[in-house]
């Protein structure tokens, strides 16, 4: 239980590291991640106002009916699709991209792959 504390502490610390310095804006919002063992989630913030643009995950409708299995890549890969849809349906077309102390890797970066292919740039 030690080494699962330690590796979440990790994974916070590069966190804060990287949200010191990214930001999202009002021209250029922030895309986050997040990732438990079942589900993928992500979201596009505009940290200056702190307003949430554009949300999708596994357990949102859209997406539930599209994966048999939530926790896999293919799941996070229809994840971005659904994501990069709803924030180009909102006029958001440039983002900042917040892996949350992830490595860009596996469920994440398939997740980057798939909202780069539906429009958003970053």
């Amino acid at each position: 239980m030690d080494r699962l504390k330690a590796k979440t502490k990790a994974r916070l610390a590069r966190k804060f590291r990287v949200r010191k310095q990214v930001r999202g804006t009002a021209e250029r919002p922030r895309l986050t991640v997040y990732k438990s063992l079942k589900h993928m989630y992500a979201q596009i913030v505009d940290d200056s106002t702190g307003q949430t643009l554009a949300t999708a995950s596994t357990m949102g409708r859209d997406v539930r009916d599209g994966v048999k299995n939530s926790g896999t890549v293919e799941a996070a890969r229809i994840v971005g699709l659904a994501l990069g849809r709803k924030a180009l349906s909102r006029d958001i077309t440039k983002v900042v991209f917040d892996r949350n102390g992830y490595a860009y890797h596996g469920k994440v970066k398939a997740l980057a792959d798939a909202a780069r292919e539906a429009g958003l740039q970053f």
